[in-house]
């Protein structure tokens, strides 16, 4: 390329066509997050903005390196300006909003976000959390900034690297560059299969699409005649909406699937069309006006949605995401007249010394904010005394959930070696003779356990409890995806080696049975949970009874007696957080769903477990007839809320269950008299 590069010889004027691409971008990622399903793929508006950004800083900083004019200081205080007062400014109404509208835990969860978003680590934060695409997801205000993050820590390398590059590597650094893009992009792909969440969030896995733009910035551009240029604008064009209107959340990404809207990008970009339909499209009044919004519209649209969902209770109707939309631009504009504008260009603007102290007060606010939010709980003072007291039970947890006792969905805590062991909790009272009973399953066994664990101790009993998050104690069965039954293998077989070493007379197997008899939960579980939705119930029972049966048949041929134990009722909703919800806007606080959907949801579980029973001679229990009456379950018993979440159980609801469990305990304490009349082998 000679000694100089080609960005200098491209036009440096104002192009009002990439800020119509800027409007291109934004407009299905607002219509996406709105709930428009036609732009079911409006997510990659992202990844637009993404090539755009990496255009804009390769033409700025190499521009400014060839005059022999680029301080890194400046540069920074630019972007500081150019990004900061809008972004804490939504940050700080978000916080008002946020202060009113979430529950504690949810305001924690915000205030690590705030620090995050601050710090420009969301992307981070939120790859450590949950998916993009769930519920959960859904409700965190600020996880657009995620996208923010990655293009700040990009801003942060990038200046830098290409300052050496341009120092010592003058005439390679497209070949630098480009051999970057490419190691990135191979890295996207196999993050997609390997590490999806990494692959979405994280700045090594999305850099390529930043330095897309980077080469259409440093690349050659041929003189184009005007009706070629209007047919590669036309493909590029094509390439976004063929993504916009065909991708959906199950599409993998980014990978080879973000090429085609970053690649379109980048070609609209490069032939920079003056002319045809497309160039008076994208050259619009209103294109370009909203481009010239668009940072404020993707600040502002995102909390707009999520706030207005939690004072609604549900989904947003069409009515309400038409009038989240016009809001979002009615305070994009505010935002954008009265907020970017006098930072970049009114007199602070020019006092680099002034935007660096506010952006470091800013920023110090935020963090000051997360330490106080997190201190204090999520500022649980903020509710009415009886809410305050309700959403006490999302603490109220079993100790059986602990890592001496219990492994999470990732396997920490308690270890297969330390199953293997006998090195486990007790359940009943505290002695050094032998366990009389094992308590065996997954979560819900971890819930429901301290009503097991009050009856033993009220009489006089002593056993052992086994769990881990989302393993069903079914050993060898095919209960969900692949990577799920794999991570459970270990872990079920060192279970029943102990139950082989230790020859428990009695197992107690306890599961959340409906999920895996259905492989689904609750639609809308948690804020969007509506009991007139019929849960969809697909039959995936053929492999979780056999599974059954041949553990049952295993159990007895070693001299042990199984008690399957019914799961309790899903309530849908975050019970403390939908009981707390219902006093503070003063509704009924009746909030489980009608007894007719928990049957419908429960009836092939309780099928199946009835019928493994039966031809096993296994015993059962059944929770239900203490939760649920002659029409409808309860969250709450004599003062006491049973829940700690949608499905499990919290330590006093459990407790308050213990009178279900001393029958079968008595028959425990038969032991070898009552099994000495079953057949052995």
């Amino acid at each position: 390329m000679g000694s100089s590069l080609a960005v200098t010889h491209q036009d440096f004027e104002y192009r009002p066509d990439l800020d119509g691409l800027r409007a291109v971008a934004i407009l299905p990622v607002l219509l996406f997050h709105a709930g428009f399903r036609s732009f079911s793929g409006g997510f990659v508006g992202v990844d637009v903005f993404f090539v755009l950004s990496g255009f804009f800083m390769a033409r700025i900083i190499l521009t400014e390196l060839e005059r022999g004019s680029f301080r890194f200081r400046a540069f920074y205080v630019r972007r500081m300006r150019r990004i900061f007062p809008a972004l804490f400014s939504m940050l700080a109404v978000s916080t008002v909003a946020a202060w009113f509208l979430l529950m504690p835990q949810e305001f924690r969860y915000f205030g690590d976000s705030v620090q995050a978003a601050a710090l420009f680590t969301s992307n981070v934060l939120f790859r450590s959390e949950s998916g993009y695409f769930d519920v959960a997801a859904e409700m965190k205000p600020l996880l657009h900034t995620w996208s923010l993050s990655v293009e700040e820590q990009f801003y942060l390398i990038f200046p830098v690297a290409v300052f050496l590059c341009f120092k010592f590597a003058r005439r390679h650094i497209f070949a630098i560059v480009l051999a970057a893009a490419l190691l990135s992009f191979g890295a996207s792909t196999w993050g997609i299969t390997h590490s999806p969440e990494k692959a979405f969030y994280l700045l090594h896995f999305r850099i390529w699409e930043l330095l897309t733009g980077v080469l259409v910035a440093i690349a050659p551009r041929p003189a184009y005649a005007a009706r070629g240029a209007q047919a590669l604008a036309a493909l590029g064009l094509l390439a976004i909406f063929l993504a916009v209107f065909t991708y959906t959340p199950d599409t993998p990404f980014p990978g080879a699937h973000a090429a085609v809207p970053c690649l379109g990008t980048a070609l609209m970009i490069h032939v920079h069309c003056r002319s045809g339909l497309i160039a008076r499209l994208l050259s619009s009044p209103v294109s370009v006006f909203t481009g010239r919004i668009s940072y404020s519209l993707y600040l502002w649209h995102w909390p707009l949605i999520v706030f207005a969902r939690y004072g609604l209770g549900h989904e947003l109707t069409t009515g309400w995401a038409l009038s989240v939309v016009a809001m979002s631009f009615a305070l994009a504009y505010v935002s954008w007249r009265f907020v970017e504008q006098p930072a970049r260009y009114g007199r602070m603007a020019y006092s680099p010394v002034a935007i660096t102290g506010v952006s470091s007060a800013a920023i110090l606010s935020a963090v000051a904010f997360t330490a106080i939010v997190n201190g204090l709980q999520g500022i649980p003072q903020r509710l009415p005394e009886e809410a305050r007291a309700l959403y006490q039970a999302t603490y109220d947890e079993s100790r059986f959930f602990s890592e001496r006792c219990f492994a999470d969905s990732n396997g920490e805590g308690l270890t297969p070696a330390q199953i293997r062991r006998g090195n486990l909790c007790r359940v009943g009272i505290d002695t050094t003779s032998e366990p009389q009973f094992l308590v065996w399953g997954d979560s819900h066994a971890a819930a429901i356990a301290p009503a097991i664990d009050v009856a033993a101790r009220q009489m006089g009993m002593s056993g052992m409890f086994v769990g881990r998050a989302s393993c069903p104690p079914l050993p060898n069965t095919d209960f969900a995806g692949p990577a799920a039954v794999k991570r459970c293998i270990e872990y079920n077989s060192a279970v029943m080696s102990l139950i082989e070493q230790k020859r428990f007379a009695f197992v107690f197997m306890v599961g959340f049975w409906p999920k895996y008899v259905h492989r689904a939960e609750l639609p809308g579980e948690g804020v969007f949970f509506d009991p007139r939705v019929e849960p969809s119930l697909p039959d995936w029972s053929a492999p979780v009874r056999t599974g059954l049966n041949m553990t049952l048949t295993k159990l007895a041929r070693k001299g042990t007696k199984a008690v399957l134990v019914m799961d309790v009722p899903e309530m849908g909703h975050e019970v403390p957080e939908a009981l707390a919800r219902a006093v503070v806007s003063g509704r009924p606080l009746d909030i489980a769903p009608p007894l007719e959907y928990t049957k419908m949801r429960q009836a092939l579980a309780r099928r199946v477990l009835s019928e493994a029973a039966k031809s096993s001679g296994a015993l059962i229990v059944d929770p239900m007839n203490l939760i649920c009456d002659g029409t409808r379950c309860h969250v709450m018993r004599e003062g006491t809320v049973l829940y700690k979440d949608g499905d499990h159980l919290s330590a006093k609801g459990a407790e308050s269950l213990s009178a279900l469990f001393r029958p079968v305990l008595n028959i425990v304490r038969g032991g070898v008299q009552y099994l000495s009349s079953e057949p052995r082998s």
